[in-house]
């Protein structure tokens, strides 16, 4: 589980919940807001387009058509911010160079 660096998530009993469940912690540096910045706004996107369009009868439901859309998202999804291409067209162009 990743956090920021709150009073909730160093105290020791969180520490020992997420330990007790199998969980490994992680945390950002201390002051910088940044390194959650993309999977916040990836997660924003997630939930509008996703949840809060369409009511699942089952976890398992959910569970596959969230890995459909994380696929979508990386694989088919065109971004005008990555000169016209997909994550994973971005990142493999960016490879090649």
């Amino acid at each position: 589980m990743h956090s920021d660096q709150g009073f909730e998530y160093q105290h020791a009993s969180s520490r020992n919940r997420l330990q007790g469940a199998g969980a490994i912690q992680s945390m950002s540096r201390k002051g910088n807001c940044y390194e959650n910045a993309v999977m916040e706004n990836f997660l924003g996107h997630l939930k509008e387009e996703l949840f809060h369009r369409i009511r699942f009868l089952s976890t398992d439901a959910l569970a596959a058509q969230r890995k459909e859309y994380i696929r979508w998202y990386n694989s088919e999804l065109i971004s005008t911010k990555l000169e016209g291409m997909s994550p994973v067209q971005y990142r493999t162009q960016a490879l090649a160079a």
